[in-house]
């Protein structure tokens, strides 16, 4: 539906005195749901304009990053669609494996039961009963935001279609030999008893110990340094690095491995750095990524000395200790036999949690099965260098290319129940059969599935094509693949968006799956730090829509999203956001009552004053100022171009530079009302996209059309007039200087003085009546006396003010204030001219020191230009 086939009633100037967002923005979003305004036709002659929503977990609820992303989402779409694009946002839910199965197992075990005693199906089962009660609950929050996506469209990465495209796809990669199994080390979780990926490893710094243990003996032994002592059950050998003098007397000799009754090899290996700590390491294969490399370069056998839960499961004295106690038992076991060299504790370092549980991830040398990324990655990275995929920020770039260009193969098996489970099925005598989803699994005795799942970011990898319907050749899939743009935090750029790229050219035929690749920062609080609820600085979204409304979030949210940087929020901001809503209001009221509309067409530009012209002018400036913006994705310049716009340009001067002429009433009146009414028409669509809901009540109100989400975006008329905006600027700085002025000398805002204006034969004379009426000024009257003279712009304003200060009264203040600025100077110029000082003091200080020296410069020069405004006397 376009405006001009909008349903249209006669526009009403009947607005409640007060916006209350709680009263307009539930009702609203449902008529817009109800009308089907955010549904997309795959079957539409109008150009398509596509993105998918990063699907949140079905276990979350919508946090600020989410508010932020959407903001940033939906104002993109409803521009498009305004701009007469076919705009699909297509909305979904991720099953988020280990985090759903750690929610049910959670409600399991309050009934006292574990997964294990429902078993496998009726677990599934029971996961599939919670998220159809529980799951989901994002859905509504979305819809408080605002969110205009394709509800007849949501997604589930289980449901079956993506299902089917999951399975497709492992039999395709199967078949062409880019699925495979093997044993490798993998980020294992003792507590969720499972692998997981990269992005589910949380890093924090934890207190732990460095413990340096001797190997050998006499002049066969070397040092070598741990954190993990427990490990050291599992040592197949030390590595040097092949150059270092000090130990190439022991490469290739056998030494006693401390506390067991193995001995193992010295091997040289260029991974060692010789410069760090004692220069040789413990190489354990089965429990450390690097070890298992040197493992298989020198063909060191994997000893696995824990089991899934982390418990040793070797060596008599340590068997069946969990892996910390073991640690404890084992120093104390070296440091019995004086093999301990050197403690060092507390020692704080990197460790990685489980970001679903916060248990500490054990390396664990395991069978799963990898995606060779090599051939897909190069694809990933090739999109990106010839040009068919930008990335925005460009800086951005380089970070991509050093993700893509170094991937390691991709570990995608989870020892979960809840997930697309891995469609290979193993036989009696060793036989491995891959099922595709049109194909019969094998039957018979000794025929099983493997037990794994897949990792979940290999189905939300097929979310841009999966969801439109492929492996079939869909009308969707036709119309709306290739995304257009893809809006997503630059912290998932190297997992979910790399995925997306390598599946998307591999499964489409070399056609990735979004044109541009818009990446944005992380939202923090408002003093840049990270939101953490360890740090008590994390806000409920929800909570800040209900006290000041959702156009406030996301105006804030908006307001700061410069591309590829953090975001910080405050409440602060929010209220201010809060207030410019309440200001589009009010002053939209204000104008309504007197006389602004959209009816008839515009005057012709000799019937325009100049007010009328500087309006005209600067609104089509802003139409295109914010079209670049947004072709850039630069949200927070279009959103300060706005605010600017609306309330100093719109509210602050064209409208009270207008009450004289509305005061007056009769033609003119007339020709400013539909200037008004044009100005509001193209401010409010301007503005729609980041602030939906009040937009939306106000523009129907002054139009009299259904809705704004099916409004024309506006167009740059091309029209500008120079003469006009020189003339209206030299207008406001002839009122604002004065403003100054004013508040120099104390004047309340609305306190009267009498004033001659000298405004000569300029443009200014025919602004007289305005410049009175905003400066509070009256006519000069009997008995002027012009005691302070302000030459601004060509003209002069003089004041009398002998009877609004008490002149002597203020000089005293004054005087007293420049002697303190003075002092200030004083004090600064000579820490900052004492040498020993600056050579002591740190840097923060002397700048601290050098900004006072600054503020003191202005303080005393804007005292000292009141003192000489003031009147003699």
């Amino acid at each position: 539906m376009t405006e001009n086939t909008q349903q249209q009633t006669a526009p009403t100037t009947e607005l409640p005195t007060q916006y209350a967002p709680a009263e307009v923005e539930g009702p609203l979003y449902e008529r817009w749901v109800e009308r089907g305004y955010f549904e997309a036709d795959a079957n539409s002659d109008k150009p398509p304009y596509t993105i998918v929503i990063p699907p949140p977990n079905v276990t979350g609820s919508l946090h600020l990053g989410h508010a932020f992303e959407h903001t940033l989402i939906d104002a993109l779409t409803r521009r498009k669609r305004m701009q007469g694009f076919e705009t699909l946002w297509q909305p979904g839910m991720d099953h988020a494996g280990i985090a759903t199965q750690n929610v049910v197992e959670r409600e399991l075990a309050k009934e006292g039961k574990s997964r294990h005693d429902l078993g496998r199906e009726a677990f599934v089962e029971r996961v599939w009963q919670w998220k159809a009660e529980s799951g989901g609950q994002i859905s509504g929050q979305m819809k408080r935001l605002g969110d205009g996506v394709a509800w007849s469209r949501e997604r589930f990465t289980m449901d079956e279609g993506l299902s089917q495209a999951v399975q497709t796809i492992f039999k395709k990669l199967y078949d062409d030999e880019l699925i495979y199994r093997a044993e490798r080390i993998i980020n294992w979780c003792p507590r969720c008893l499972t692998a997981i990926s990269d992005i589910e490893v949380e890093y924090q710094d934890d207190e732990g110990e460095l413990v340096s243990i001797r190997y050998g003996e006499g002049d066969d032994s070397l040092v070598v340094a741990t954190t993990r002592a427990e490990t050291m059950l599992g040592d197949t050998a030390v590595a040097v690095h092949p150059d270092d003098e000090r130990y190439r007397h022991l490469v290739g000799k056998q030494i006693k491995l401390p506390l067991t009754d193995r001995t193992i090899p010295v091997v040289a290996d260029t991974h060692v750095d010789p410069e760090f700590g004692t220069g040789a390491v413990k190489v354990t294969p089965a429990h450390d990524p690097n070890d298992f490399e040197i493992g298989q370069r020198h063909n060191l056998p994997n000893l696995a000395v824990m089991d899934e839960r982390a418990v040793i499961t070797v060596h008599g004295p340590f068997q069946g200790l969990d892996r910390l106690e073991a640690r404890s038992a084992i120093v104390a076991a070296l440091r019995a036999e004086g093999r301990i060299v050197a403690e060092k504790r507390p020692y704080v370092h990197s460790v990685g949690h489980c970001s679903r549980c916060k248990t500490t991830i054990e390396p664990r040398l395991s069978m799963q099965w990898w995606v060779k990324v090599g051939p897909l990655a190069q694809a990933a990275g090739d999109a990106v260098r010839d040009g068919k995929v930008k990335i925005h920020p460009q800086e951005m770039e380089k970070r991509y290319f050093d993700w893509v260009d170094n991937l390691h193969d991709w570990c995608i098996s989870r020892q979960l129940w809840w997930g697309h489970r891995i469609p290979v099925w193993y036989g009696p005598n060793g036989e491995v059969v891959c099922v595709g989803p049109d194909e019969q699994p094998p039957t018979g005795e000794g025929w099983h599935q493997d037990t794994d799942v897949l990792d979940t970011w290999f189905s939300s990898g097929l979310w841009p094509f999966s969801t439109l319907g492929w492996p079939e050749r869909t009308d969707s899939l036709a119309k709306f693949y290739p995304n257009s743009v893809l809006v997503t935090g630059y912290d998932i750029l190297f997992f979910w968006v790399a995925r997306m790229m390598m599946f998307g050219l591999y499964a489409m035929d070399g056609t990735p799956p979004f044109h541009t690749i818009a990446l944005h920062g992380m939202v923090r609080d408002q003093n840049g730090k990270k939101m953490s609820k360890s740090f008590g600085n994390v806000v409920n979204p929800l909570d800040w829509m209900d006290e000041y409304g959702s156009d406030a979030v996301r105006f804030t949210l908006a307001n700061g999203a410069n591309p590829g940087v953090d975001v910080p929020i405050g409440e602060d901001w929010v209220k201010a956001s809060r207030n410019f809503a309440n200001k589009i209001w009010n002053a939209t009221r204000f104008a309504l009552m007197n006389g602004a509309t959209i009816e008839g067409e515009l005057p012709p530009v000799e019937q325009l004053s100049a007010t009328d012209r500087w309006i005209l002018s600067r609104l089509n400036a802003t139409v295109a100022q914010v079209d670049a913006y947004y072709e850039d994705y630069q949200f927070a310049k279009l959103s300060d171009a706005l605010y600017h716009f609306a309330w100093d340009e719109v509210f602050d001067w064209y409208v009270e530079l207008s009450k004289t002429t509305f005061f007056a009433g009769g033609e003119q009146a007339k020709v400013s009302g539909r200037v008004l009414g044009e100005v509001l028409d193209v401010m409010l669509r301007l503005l729609h996209p980041i602030v939906p809901f009040v937009t939306e009540t106000l523009w129907t109100t002054l139009t009299g059309r259904e809705s704004l989400v099916i409004a024309d975006w506006p167009k740059d008329s091309g029209f500008r007039d120079q003469a006009a905006e020189a003339e209206i600027e030299n207008l406001q700085q002839v009122v604002t200087e004065v403003r100054r002025f004013r508040a120099d000398q104390g004047l309340q805002p609305g306190q009267k003085v009498p004033a001659r204006l000298e405004l000569g034969d300029t443009a200014l004379a025919a602004h007289e009546a305005a410049i009175r009426q905003l400066l509070r000024l009256q006519p000069e009257g009997e008995g002027f006396s012009a005691t302070a003279s302000l030459p601004i712009g060509g003209a002069t304003v003089a004041l009398d003010l002998s009877g609004t200060i008490d002149v002597a009264a203020e000089r005293k203040r004054l005087a007293k204030d420049l002697a303190a600025a003075e002092k200030e100077k004083a004090q600064a110029n000579g820490k900052l001219g004492n040498e020993a000082f600056l050579a002591k003091a740190p840097d923060n200080v002397v700048d601290k020191i050098r900004t006072r020296l600054a503020k003191a410069d202005e303080d005393i020069a804007r005292i000292q230009n009141q003192l000489a405004n003031l009147p003699q006397g």
